[in-house]
């Protein structure tokens, strides 16, 4: 089966269980699909991964987004911004692939090599 075809496959067989299609396929994920990446959905990393590069990139963005528009007066060093970038990356990080996770779990969903639709 070709990757398009799984990821139609797991809209499908998610919303037959109610996850949302959004949760199923985040922008992100939407983006990347797009563009001709041939990465596995969210819900079938690792946790380290999903860990990792969610919270790398929530980091980045937030600390960007704080050094262009400053909305914490109260940071104003480049060190704070970085910190709280850091920080909230991290629990960012963890919650997102804690929750997707749960979600693999819960549907028996397992590696996206062996993935064939509804079990």
């Amino acid at each position: 089966m070709k990757h398009d075809e799984k990821i139609a496959q797991l809209h499908r067989h998610m919303a037959s269980v109610g996850v949302s299609p959004f949760t199923t396929a985040p922008p992100a994920w939407r983006l990347l699909w797009w563009l001709g990446a041939e990465v596995p959905p969210p819900m079938f990393l690792s946790f380290p991964v999903l860990a990792a590069s969610a919270g790398v990139v929530f980091a980045v963005l937030f600390g960007l987004a704080h050094w262009l528009l400053p909305f914490m007066p109260g940071l104003s060093s480049p060190i704070e911004v970085m910190v709280v970038a850091g920080v909230a990356g991290l629990v960012f990080g963890l919650a997102l692939a804690a929750i997707y996770r749960g979600i693999a779990r819960r549907h028996g969903l397992a590696s996206w090599s062996d993935y064939r639709g509804q079990p």
